[in-house]
């Protein structure tokens, strides 16, 4: 069985497939950071400081994988439906 048969695929906003491993730019058009603060490279970083997100240093640049930005938007989720169930 190939292991391409579980892989998710995944686009950004104006329809380019997203790569196994994002840039920190890539990351925040992921994220859509790119619209809302003022600073999404903080945001990314404030992310990383809190253990919420994942980087992975590449030579000496910090990059991103898919699968682990995929967690990150679950892991989040997940915290804001516990929040608002708790909240009921």
């Amino acid at each position: 069985m190939s292991s391409n048969c579980c892989q998710i695929v995944v686009f950004f906003p104006d329809g380019r497939p997203v790569p196994e491993v994002l840039t920190e730019q890539e990351a925040i058009e992921f994220l859509r950071l790119d619209d809302g603060p003022k600073h999404p490279e903080k945001t990314l970083q404030y992310y990383r400081t809190e253990g919420l997100l994942k980087g992975v240093k590449i030579g000496k640049k910090l990059r991103y994988t898919k699968t682990e930005m995929l967690r990150f938007l679950e892991r989040l989720s997940e915290t804001k439906e516990e929040k608002y169930c708790n909240a009921a």
